[in-house]
């Protein structure tokens, strides 16, 4: 930690937040995301077990379930037939 004075004049007087988004933050490419969620106890204990079966973290098995998960949904939308809309879960 720097132990100098903060000199105020390198603060600009004002800042125009006017075309801000509340909330909207950057995300670069290929960043991983913190996100806290709540799961039930039984699935936590059974992805916790797989993860440790496998021996990765549980946060990176989520991720590949999560990933397959989104594939097959896309592969499903995809080959649904026109005027009919997928069931929303």
């Amino acid at each position: 930690m720097n132990d100098q004075p903060i000199d105020d004049l390198d603060m600009p007087a004002e800042i125009d937040f006017s075309k801000g988004i509340r909330g909207l933050h950057h995300i670069p490419p290929g960043a991983k995301v913190l996100m806290p969620a709540s799961i039930e106890r039984s699935v936590w204990e059974y992805f916790s077990g797989k993860a440790e079966q496998r021996g990765v973290e549980l946060s990176e098995l989520l991720t590949e379930v999560l990933k397959r998960d989104i594939e097959i949904n896309e592969a499903l939308s995809s080959q649904q037939p026109r005027g009919l809309k997928p069931r929303a879960d």
